[in-house]
């Protein structure tokens, strides 16, 4: 598996990671197949896992603590986030030495604030600070921030004296693509590596559902892309993904997926339920997009019109 680093930080992480979200209870998904799931990506040559203290209140935390001791701590860079009611500086302290127990591991590879406070009630210098000392005393390799919007990361990165930030985590797939118009050529500018979370629209870039067959029974049950004109709007970019993947012999998310993963500065980081999946989503990577692919799915990505308002 092709390696790049995460922004300046020096640390090697495959051109694909993987998710654990899928680990909280929120997703049907079973400790023991997720486990599964994380020790199929070590052997396809995964080495860079997300999960976050707020994914079941902890529980994807020691799910993933689980299967590192089964595959081994030194075979993962582990990236995981505060919440964001723990951004008061001793409580940050606390969170963080909370989720290196439930992974069992005396150093977080890259630590990551999940999303700046919508209130503003706690000054960001406080929090960016609690990450620089967890930063200087070696209790993380790296620290990186997750939802953040340009005017975040400018003053975030003010608060940092000795350190910087390497990545923002942010939602980017062919559907979603809010990003670009800011966030996006700032990171680049910066150096800051743009890990993509949700790269298959949490399914409905999988070809698996449609206007008639929606995911039910899940947290895809309040996500409005997932609403009868919105599935009716993307069929028509799956059917674009279709021919593509055929044309190469590969699924459709597959070539979803290798669509996010081809663009520099990105890592996406699909989420897992089994190891299946993990197979399926890593081998996205096997193979290479031809310029007019690339052409094809963008044009008709662009023509797609997705309404997230309430009907």
């Amino acid at each position: 598996m092709e390696k790049t680093t995460l922004g300046n930080s020096g640390i090697k992480v495959s051109k694909v990671g993987i998710g654990l979200w899928q680990a909280s209870g929120d997703w049907k998904a079973r400790d023991n197949d997720v486990i599964e799931a994380v020790e199929q990506a070590h052997n396809l040559g995964v080495n860079f896992v997300d999960t976050a203290e707020a994914y079941g209140n902890g529980h994807s935390e020691s799910v993933l603590g689980k299967a590192l001791k089964q595959v081994g701590r030194d075979n993962f860079v582990v990236a995981t986030k505060v919440n964001g009611a723990h951004l008061r500086y001793d409580e940050l302290q606390k969170a963080a030495a909370a989720s290196m127990s439930r992974l069992g591991v005396k150093e977080i590879d890259l630590y990551q604030v999940h999303w700046p406070d919508p209130w503003e009630q706690i000054p960001l210098k406080y929090t960016m600070k609690a990450m620089e000392k967890l930063y200087l005393e070696g209790k993380i390799r790296a620290i990186g921030v997750s939802n953040f919007a340009v005017r975040d990361l400018e003053e975030a990165r003010s608060c940092l004296s000795r350190a910087d930030i390497v990545s923002n985590q942010l939602r980017y797939n062919l559907i979603q693509r809010e990003i670009d118009d800011e966030v996006t050529p700032y990171c680049k500018k910066n150096n800051i590596t743009i890990i993509a979370y949700s790269p298959l629209a949490q399914g409905a870039l999988t070809g698996k559902y449609t206007a008639a067959k929606p995911p039910k029974g899940d947290v895809r049950d309040l996500n409005q892309i997932f609403a009868p004109a919105n599935l009716s709007q993307i069929s028509r970019l799956v059917e674009v993904l279709s021919s593509v993947a055929k044309s190469h012999k590969r699924s459709i998310s597959q070539v979803a997926l290798n669509w996010v993963a081809s663009l520099p500065g990105f890592i996406p980081i699909p989420g897992v339920k089994s190891a299946a999946q993990a197979a399926e989503n890593i081998e996205a990577l096997d193979f290479e997009l031809t310029k007019q692919d690339i052409e094809k799915i963008e044009r008709a990505a662009r023509q797609v019109k997705v309404d997230y308002l309430p009907s």
